[in-house]
Order: structure tokens, then C-alpha cells, then sequence
């Protein structure tokens, strides 16, 4: 896999979703449903009574653990959220593609504090957040190559600005004790900062770095887009590496006892990894479809992921069991490969968001179905942006190449689309035969 595919896998991560898709309340063992798009973040709150995640399809939701439902939706960001967390002294924090980070109060659905874009705040998506042991400090990974820590009980004190990677930066998160501060970038580096200021120390591994999470004793572990596990100490010095799976690790979580890693994919498994050995212990098997987050129970009993299919499952920690009936989603992948496999596999990725037949219809992203010939943002019943109402393209197998040669920035200027290329132009070839095929009109 090249380093061109590997960009544009990982930039899948925070594609842009509006969806209007009611909220559903299931029974408790059931997963959980009520996103309109993938799931992109999952966290839970310290006594295990709720969990919070965010979608591709712009809204977070704040579930009931025990009952199994959602009690709030959580509308601010005009575009996909990329980070959704539980903070220590209660409350919740968001982050979006749209740049802005959002602070919750539980029991009321509309923002005590939003941050950014533009001035103190990230001028590109928030990729993740991180908040101090204390509950003091919010940090904030940003695509403008940034890490922002707020004060949470200074509101109008500006952040703290961390600048040194020299690309996206994926992750943070605090070490125990809170006086040191991690983050991951897509070049590469591994970086450490001292609360107390001075330069950061930065280790360099040889492939982008999409997701960190730290253990209880300060040690970390650091997912690459190489499908490699690496944990590390806390002076970021390499201790094991695990090859954990075979495309991008999009998800990471530690257990609370600091013992076992899951680590997610985009074939849509997880690993659970001892840390002792640092071998897979065992596996996780959901629908096959991208699985973009995870996250323990603070008990360490069960296992949270959410994934392309809109849903949030919950799973056995000790078995790897699925907690409830597992329900395949409706035409979640294309159902054949229409004599393109290669294009089918190309394909895989954006069927996270997009669907493919008739009787589909939209996701976090406009249907496929009848695209060729299509004016832009005409897909009925999508909600497109005023930018892209107001282009005269018509989308065929050069306007959808061209797309991906350039990128959405360069070819739909003011998309909400992030900046994501298929650098390979057989890939690119391969992925136009599959969709001329499978997008007809029928």
C-alpha cells in the first residue's frame, strides 16, 4: 500500500456528513442506533452510567449504558465530529471537522463554551481531544498542524499553542500526574511536551501516526497507518511493536487495569492485544465494515466500537462475544464487485458514507446511485452546500478521476469535503470502471 493510499484512507476518517436520520431507542442489549453516519468517536463517562459519540453525520448523542437509548442529541458542528469525550469533572467535549471544539453540561443539549475556528482556535478539522487527570486542561489535535490546550475553568484565557509537526496531527492525549502532554502526527513524529514549557522531545517512526492513548503508569500505545501497534515508554523510546492489522489502525483504547490495547481496522475488526506479551489475545469480529472507534467500560468488562454501519456495538471483553444480537446493516458495502475488483476494493472505504443501488438511498454522503450524468448536487433529498448548488459540473468517469487526481479543495472549491486524494491512477481507473457499473441506472 502506498503512502498516497494510506493518505487517503486515513482522510476518510473525517468525511463531511449532514443527515437528518431520528433517533431510535433500542433495548439495552441491543446496539445502539441513532446516527445518520459512521461512527467516528466514543467515549464513556468514569462512572459507566453514559457514553458519548460523534458521527460523520454531524451531531453527537449521549447514550443511557443501562437502558441502552439515547437521552440527548447533541447538535453544534456544521460537519462531521471527529472527537467526543467524557470529561473528569462531568460534562462532555466535542470537536468537529468544522474546527470548532464544543464544551456539554450533561442534561442540556445546546453548548456551555465553544472554541474556535479562526483567532485562539484551529483553522483546519479537529482530529481528536484529550483532557488532563484533573480535568483542568482540554487539548486539542487540529489538521492545521496545531495542538491547543484550553483552560476549562478560565473561559476567556487564551489556549496554549503548540506548534513543531510538520503535518496533520492525529491524536493527544495527557500522561498520568498531567504535567506532560502527547501527540501523534501524520509525519510521523511522536512528540512530548512539558506543561512547564520549553521545546518538545519527538521520536520519528517510518510510517503517519493516526491514533495514541496512554496507559496507566505514563507508557503509551501508537497506532500507525501501517497497521502497526508500536507502544512505547514514557519518554517515547520504542518497547514492542504488534502487527495488529492490515490496513490503517483508525481506533485505539486501553483498558483500565492498563493490561489489553484494542485496536481497530478498516476491515472491521478489532484486536485485543496483551501487553504483557504483546501478542493478540483475541479478536473481535464485527460486520466487516470500518470499525472508526473504541472505547472500554470503566469496569474494563465490555468493549464499545462504532463503526461505518451507524452503529454503536458493545462487546465482551473477556470473550470477544457481541453483548446482544449482531444486525448486519442494510447495502452497507457493494453486494458484488461487478467484474472490477480491484475498483470494489478502491471502493470500499467511501461505502462508509456512500451507497451504491436504488433503493438505498443516502448516508453521511449523497447516493451514487445514477451519478454518471448527474449534475452536482442535484442527489435528491441531500442537503448540499450553497458552494457546491452553485458549480456547473456533471459527473462522469474524468469529473470523478479529476476529484481524486487534484483534491476536493482544488476541483470544488468551499466543499466541506476534506482535502483527500487517490494518488494512484490505475486506482483511480480501477474505481471509475466499478462505478460506471454499479451506479447504473437499473
Amino acid at each position: 500500500m502506498n503512502a498516497g493510499t494510506i493518505r487517503h484512507l486515513i482522510a476518510i476518517a473525517a468525511f463531511v456528513a449532514i443527515s437528518c436520520a431520528p433517533v431510535a431507542a433500542p433495548a439495552a442489549e441491543e446496539a445502539l442506533r441513532g446516527h445518520g453516519g459512521p461512527v467516528r468517536a466514543l467515549s464513556v463517562a468514569a462512572d459507566g452510567a453514559v457514553a458519548i459519540s460523534g458521527s460523520f453525520d454531524s451531531r453527537a448523542i449521549l447514550w443511557s449504558l443501562a437502558r441502552g437509548e439515547a437521552v440527548a442529541v447533541l447538535r453544534l458542528h456544521d460537519s462531521a465530529v471527529n472527537a467526543a469525550i467524557a470529561l473528569p469533572r462531568g460534562g462532555f467535549a466535542t470537536g468537529g471537522q468544522d474546527g470548532r471544539v464544543a464544551l456539554w453540561r450533561a442534561g442540556s443539549d445546546r453548548p456551555l463554551r465553544v472554541m474556535g475556528p479562526g483567532g485562539a482556535g484551529h483553522d483546519a478539522p479537529v482530529a481528536a481531544l484529550a483532557a488532563s487527570p484533573d480535568g483542568a486542561l482540554l487539548a486539542s489535535a487540529g489538521w492545521d498542524r496545531i495542538v491547543r490546550i484550553w483552560r476549562l475553568d478560565a473561559p476567556v484565557a487564551p489556549p496554549v499553542v503548540l506548534e513543531g509537526h510538520e503535518d496533520n496531527v492525529n491524536a493527544v492525549a495527557f500522561l498520568p500526574g498531567g504535567a506532560l502532554l502527547a501527540s501523534a502526527g501524520q509525519d510521523g513524529a511522536l512528540r512530548l511536551w512539558s506543561l512547564a514549557g520549553g521545546p518538545a522531545e519527538a521520536t520519528r517512526f517510518p510510517a503517519p501516526l493516526t491514533t495514541l492513548a496512554a496507559f496507566p503508569d505514563g507508557a503509551m500505545a501508537v497506532g500507525g497507518g501501517d497497521g502497526v501497534l508500536r507502544i512505547v515508554d514514557r519518554g517515547g523510546r520504542l518497547l514492542a511493536e504488534v502487527e495488529a492489522q492490515p490496513t490503517p489502525i483508525i481506533a485505539l483504547a486501553i483498558s483500565p487495569d492498563g493490561r489489553s490495547i484494542a485496536a481497530g481496522g478498516l476491515r472491521g475488526a478489532v484486536v485485543l492485544v496483551d501487553r504483557a506479551t504483546s501478542r493478540i489475545d483475541r479478536r473481535i469480529d464485527g460486520p466487516g465494515l470500518p470499525v472508526w472507534s473504541v472505547a472500554f467500560t470503566p469496569d474494563g468488562r465490555e468493549v464499545l466500537t462504532g463503526g461505518a454501519d451507524r452503529l454503536v456495538r458493545r462487546w465482551n471483553a473477556a470473550t470477544g462475544g457481541h453483548v446482544g444480537p449482531i444486525m448486519a446493516p442494510r447495502a452497507a458495502a457493494a453486494e458484488t464487485d461487478h467484474g472490477e475488483p480491484r475498483g470494489a476494493q478502491v471502493f470500499r472505504a467511501c461505502a462508509a458514507c456512500h451507497a451504491l443501488g436504488a433503493d438505498d438511498g443516502n448516508r453521511a454522503g449523497p447516493t451514487l446511485h445514477g451519478v454518471f450524468g448527474r449534475r452536482i448536487a442535484t442527489a435528491p433529498g441531500y442537503d448540499f452546500s450553497d458552494a457546491l448548488r452553485a458549480m456547473d459540473i456533471v459527473w462522469d468517469a474524468r469529473t470523478i478521476s479529476r476529484l481524486f487526481e487534484v483534491g476536493p479543495n482544488a476541483y470544488t472549491p468551499g466543499t466541506k469535503m476534506p482535502e483527500q486524494t487517490i494518488g494512484d491512477p490505475e486506482d483511480r481507473d480501477a474505481l471509475m470502471r466499478f462505478l460506471e457499473k454499479a451506479t447504473r441506472a437499473r
